[in-house]
């Protein structure tokens, strides 16, 4: 299967100043991949596709602030809030072995260790020290599972499977107690 020409990074969040820029929230908080690309394209609400050359960049800690060529007033930028950012997978360094670029991770069938289907990869969540896939399926609850060797043993991009070892949960404040046990230890 041949790879999607595109990979998805984040999100315009807002217009910035008055000169057209706009604020750029990668989906993975650690992401510098903006500051190595010429263009982007995006995506916006209503679906409408457009490549942007970058001008000018500026990160700071939750998003990059961004110029692009051709988008020169506030009102232009505000046109562009809500779009989605991609970048082009042949602008990028191909990831090392066993590294995968987030967005191939999306969409791909979550079995078990067994092969029971567990569902689809439908977003990536970049919260913490690693990614968080969110795996769902229909009639099943979502599953949130940290992208660690520890959990995720295999991942088969040309297969377009992964298999997730799931972490067990712990239902908080929730204990059962044998209330007739003379310690009234849990069971």
């Amino acid at each position: 299967m041949t790879p999607n020409p595109l990979l998805e990074l984040g999100f315009i969040s807002r217009a910035h100043g008055l000169r057209g820029e706009v604020a750029v929230r990668p989906f993975d908080p650690g992401s510098e991949t903006l500051a190595t690309v010429e263009r982007v394209r995006i995506r916006t609400r209503a679906g409408v596709e457009r490549d942007l050359k970058m001008e000018e960049l500026r990160p700071t800690p939750k998003e990059d602030i961004v110029a692009f060529e051709g988008v020169e007033t506030r009102t232009e930028a505000e046109s562009l809030v809500g779009s989605t950012v991609f970048v082009f997978r042949e602008d990028l360094e191909p990831p090392e072995e066993g590294q995968f670029f987030q967005g191939d991770l999306v969409g791909l069938s979550a079995v078990d260790e067994a092969g029971t289907p567990l569902g689809t990869v439908e977003e990536i969540w970049a919260t913490g020290e690693v990614p968080n896939l969110v795996i769902r399926a229909a009639g099943r609850q979502e599953l949130v599972v940290p992208f660690a060797d520890e959990f995720v043993p295999t991942v088969d991009i040309a297969a377009r499977r992964i298999v997730i070892r799931p972490p067990e949960y712990v239902e908080v404040g929730r204990r059962d107690v044998d209330k007739d046990a003379p310690d009234g230890s849990e069971q």
